[in-house]
C-alpha cells in the first residue's frame, strides 16, 4: 500500500510527467507487484469495502415514512426552495399500512455512492421517474434522471427528471437528492435472488428471453447519503395525492389563466400586439393572455430584463391599455443576465463561474440574489401590471447551459444547480406575486420534485403530437403539469387536431413566436378551432374545480387512466419478432395506454391525430358515455371510435356531473353567468363545484365557496347555495340520458 500511495502522490503532485523512464518503470513494477500480492493473499484492499445499513423508517404522516440513509446532503430537492408539506390535508387522510415489507428495502454504500434496492413482484408495474414522451410504464428501462431538454429518447434526460416512482402495488418513493440518479427498473438479476429466473438454452428453447425476470428495482445515487420518503395508499392515486401534498400541494391558477393564450412573434411592438388582440376580438375568438417573446427586452440571449425603448417606449401605459382590453401579459425570459446591464451589475457578487450565451448566471440559492431579482421584477414589470413569466432555457442541452463543473458562490456545483434551477426561479417569481396577494400563471422549461405548488406549466421545443399526449399522461405521476402548445401544422387536419388537444390541457396556448401563425391560419378549419376553444370556455367551472381539488387533496387535474380506481395493470405483452438487424434478441413489446388521459375525475380525452379516421379507445371498468350525445359507449373494453374533424372524442363516467356555462370569449364574462349541470348515465354521483375571487390568495384563508352537486336515483340535488364568494347565476339541470 505504501508504494501505491507514493505512486499516486507523484501523479497528484504533477511530477509524473518529469519522471525518468527508469523511475517510472520502478513505480509501475511495485504497483503491479502489490496488485498481485493483494489477489494472492485474499486482501480486500484493492476493492473498497461495501458498507450496508438497515433502513430505519420514521412515520411523518398517515401513510408516509421518511428515512435518512447514511449521511444525506443538507441540500436536496425539497429544501432547495421553501416547499412545505400540507400538514392539515395529510393528517386528514386515512391511516394505511405499507403494502410491501419495508425491511426488504436495502441500502449499501461503496465508492462514494449509495445503492438502493426495492423488491419487485412479477406482475408489478412501475410508473413515474420523470416526464416521458414515449413510454408510460417504466419496468424494464434503464434511466439517468438528469435535467435536460428532451432529446427524443425516454432515457431519463428530460425537463422534469423527478426521482419519484409509484408502484401498482400501492406505494411510491421519492429519492430526495439534487443529484443525477441511475435507475434500473427491473433489469438487474442478482446472483442471490429469491426469485431466480429459469435458465434456458437459446439454441433449443423457444421461451428463452433476452431480459430474464428481475425481482428488484435498483438506484445509484452519487454522494455519502440520501433521504427517502415512502408513500402508501389504498391505490396508486392515493399514493400520488400524498406525494403531491407532501411536496407542497397543488395550486389554483387565476381564472384568467384558464382562458386562451396567444404568444406573438418575437419582434412585435406594442402597437403590433394591440392590433393582434383586436383582430381576435373582431373574429370572436377567445383570448385572455398575450405572451411577449424575446423582443420585449432591450437585449435578449442573454437578457437585460429591461423593456425595449424602440418597441415598448411606455411599458406601463401599454400594460394598462392591454388590461383595458381584459388581456394579461406574460413575459418570456431566460434567467441569464446581459453583461453590463443594471441587473448584471447588481448581481456581481452572486454569479457563477460560467456564462450562458455570454450571460452571467445568478446563484438564486442566495437570499440576497433573490431579493435583487424580485426587486427588479417589481419595479420594471410586475409593478406595471405584468401577470407572469415564461422561463426558458433552464433545462439544457449540455452545450447551452452551464456545465457540471461550474461552481457558484453558495458552494453548489453545476450538477446540483442544474437539477433545481427551474424550481429556484419559479419559487422567487411566485413569492414576489404572493407579496402582492396576486396569483400568477406561467410556463417553464424545467421542474423537479418540490415544484407541485408553483403555478407553472412545462413546455419544450419537441413537437410530436403523439409525444405531447404521452407527456400529458405521464405528468400526473410526477407532480407537474405539461402543455402541448400549438406552433404550426403540417395540414389543416393536423392544425385542428392540435388545437383540440391544447383546449383539453392545463394551458390552452398558440405560440406564434417564430412564424406568426393564427387560429385562422388554416381558414378551412377555423370554425372547428373556434368551436373547441369556446367549448373549453364553457367547461371553465369544471376545470377550475378540478384545480381546486388539486390544491385541497393533491389529486392531479390531468392524469393517466392507470390511476383510475379498478384499472387493470396487467399490461399486454407480445412476443418480439426476430430480426437479425432491428431486433436480434426478439425483445418483447408491451402495449401501453399512452394516447388517452383523464381531465379531472369524470372526463376522458382521446385525441385524434392527423391521418386518422378512427382510433381505438380503452374504456376502464364502469360505464362510459359520449360527452356530446350522452349515448352509452361501453364498459371495461376496447372500442373503435370514429370522429369527424370537428370533434375531439370525449367520454364521461357513469354518474358524472359536468358544470358548464354558456360560451364566452374572455374570463371576465364568467362571473354572474348561468350554470348548466349535465348529468351522464344512471348511477348516483357527486361533484364539488368550487368558486372564489379568481385573483388573490384569499382562498388560502378560507375565502372561497363550494357547492356539492349530487344526483340520486336519476334526480339532481343541491345543497344550500353559498351567499359569499359565489359568482354564478341561475342553475339548471340537463340529463344527458338516451
Amino acid at each position: 500500500m505504501l508504494f501505491t500511495s507514493l505512486f499516486l502522490g507523484e501523479v497528484a503532485n504533477r511530477k509524473f510527467l518529469n519522471m525518468s523512464l527508469t523511475k517510472l518503470s520502478f513505480f509501475l513494477f511495485f504497483q503491479a507487484a502489490f496488485l498481485v500480492l493483494s489477489c494472492t493473499t485474499g486482501t480486500d484492499q484493492v476493492n473498497p469495502d461495501i458498507e450496508s445499513q438497515t433502513i430505519n423508517w420514521e412515520k411523518e404522516f398517515p401513510g408516509i415514512w421518511k428515512s435518512e440513509v447514511y449521511k444525506p446532503s443538507k441540500f436536496n430537492l425539497l429544501n432547495a426552495t421553501y416547499t412545505q408539506p400540507r400538514e392539515k390535508s395529510l393528517n386528514g387522510m386515512d391511516v394505511v399500512d405499507a403494502p410491501i415489507d419495508m425491511g426488504e428495502v436495502v441500502a449499501t454504500k461503496a465508492n462514494g455512492k449509495v445503492f438502493l434496492r426495492f423488491p419487485l413482484d412479477r406482475e408489478e408495474q412501475i410508473y413515474g421517474l420523470g416526464l416521458h414522451f414515449h413510454s408510460v410504464q417504466q419496468r424494464g428501462r434503464i434511466l439517468k434522471l438528469h435535467m435536460d431538454h428532451y432529446g427524443g429518447r425516454d432515457n431519463g434526460r428530460t425537463h422534469a427528471p423527478v426521482p419519484f416512482f409509484v408502484s401498482s402495488k400501492g406505494y411510491g418513493v421519492l429519492i430526495n437528492t439534487a443529484r443525477y440518479i441511475d435507475a434500473y427498473v427491473g433489469t438487474g438479476v442478482t446472483k442471490d435472488s429469491k426469485n431466480p429466473p429459469v435458465v434456458r438454452d437459446r439454441n433449443t428453447d423457444g421461451n428463452w428471453q433476452a431480459m430474464p425476470y428481475s425481482d428488484n428495482l435498483e438506484f445509484v445515487i452519487p454522494g455519502e447519503g440520501v433521504e427517502l420518503i415512502f408513500f402508501a395508499g389504498k391505490d396508486m392515486m392515493e399514493v400520488v395525492q400524498r406525494f403531491n401534498l407532501y411536496c407542497g400541494g397543488g395550486f389554483i391558477p387565476p381564472k384568467w389563466g384558464l382562458g386562451f393564450w396567444h404568444r406573438t412573434p418575437t419582434l412585435y411592438s406594442d402597437k403590433d400586439v394591440e392590433k393582434e388582440a383586436l383582430i381576435f376580438k373582431e373574429k370572436g375568438f377567445p383570448l385572455d393572455v398575450v405572451g411577449l417573446e424575446p423582443g420585449w427586452h432591450s437585449k435578449a440571449y442573454p437578457c437585460s430584463f429591461e423593456w425595449s425603448k424602440e418597441r415598448f417606449p411606455e411599458p406601463g401605459k401599454f400594460t394598462e391599455k392591454m388590461l383595458g382590453h381584459n388581456i394579461r401579459l406574460n413575459l418570456w425570459c431566460n434567467p441569464y443576465l446581459w453583461p453590463g446591464s443594471n441587473l448584471d451589475k447588481k448581481m456581481e457578487k452572486y454569479i457563477g463561474s460560467h456564462t450562458v450565451w455570454n450571460g452571467t448566471v445568478p446563484d438564486y440559492t442566495i437570499p440576497e440574489a433573490r431579493k435583487v431579482m424580485q426587486g427588479h421584477m417589481l419595479k420594471h414589470q410586475i409593478g406595471f401590471g405584468v401577470s407572469g413569466y415564461k422561463i426558458d432555457e433552464v433545462d439544457g442541452y449540455d452545450r447551452w447551459l452551464f456545465p457540471d463543473v461550474a461552481t457558484f458562490p453558495s458552494g453548489k456545483d453545476g450538477e446540483t444547480m442544474r437539477q433545481v434551477y427551474g424550481n429556484l426561479f419559479m419559487d422567487l417569481t411566485t413569492e414576489q406575486y404572493r407579496k402582492g396577494n396576486t396569483r400568477t400563471f406561467g410556463l417553464v422549461r424545467a421542474a423537479n420534485a418540490g415544484s407541485v405548488s408553483y403555478p407553472f406549466v412545462i413546455y419544450n421545443d419537441y413537437y410530436s403530437h403523439n409525444g405531447f399526449i404521452t407527456a400529458l399522461v405521464n405528468s400526473g405521476f410526477n407532480g407537474v403539469l405539461w402543455t402541448p402548445e400549438v406552433r404550426s401544422g403540417g395540414s389543416a387536419e393536423d392544425w385542428v387536431r392540435r388545437m383540440q388537444t391544447v383546449c383539453f390541457s392545463p394551458m390552452a396556448m398558440l405560440n406564434a413566436w417564430a412564424d406568426g401563425t393564427k387560429p385562422w391560419t388554416f381558414n378551412e378549419v377555423y370554425n372547428h378551432c373556434k368551436e373547441v376553444a369556446l367549448l373549453r370556455m364553457q367547461l371553465l367551472p369544471y376545470i377550475y374545480s378540478i384545480y381546486a381539488d388539486y390544491y385541497f387533496t393533491g389529486r392531479p387535474p390531468f392524469y393517466a387512466i392507470n390511476l383510475l380506481e379498478g384499472y387493470s395493470h396487467e399490461e399486454k405483452v407480445t412476443k418480439g419478432k426476430l430480426d437479425g438487424t432491428k431486433n436480434p434478441y426478439a425483445m418483447a413489446q408491451v402495449k401501453e395506454v399512452k394516447d388517452q388521459y383523464m381531465m379531472g375525475p369524470s372526463i376522458m380525452v382521446a385525441p385524434m391525430f392527423e391521418g386518422q379516421s378512427e382510433r381505438k379507445v380503452l374504456l376502464p371498468a364502469g360505464k362510459w358515455y359520449d360527452f356530446y350525445t350522452g349515448d352509452y359507449v361501453g364498459s371495461d373494453e376496447e372500442i373503435s371510435v370514429e370522429a369527424g374533424i370537428d370533434k375531439i372524442p370525449l367520454f364521461v363516467k357513469d354518474g358524472a356531473i359536468i358544470p358548464m356555462i354558456p360560451p364566452i370569449r374572455q374570463t371576465v364574462e364568467w362571473a354572474g353567468n348561468s350554470l348548466e349541470l349535465r348529468v351522464y348515465g344512471h348511477a348516483d354521483g357527486k361533484f364539488i363545484l368550487y368558486d372564489d375571487d379568481g385573483e388573490t390568495f384569499n382562498y388560502e384563508r378560507g375565502e372561497y365557496a363550494t357547492l356539492q352537486l349530487e344526483v340520486k336515483e336519476g334526480k339532481g340535488h343541491l345543497n344550500e347555495i353559498p351567499t359569499q364568494n359565489w359568482n354564478y347565476g341561475e342553475i339548471t339541470w340537463r340529463y344527458m340520458v338516451n
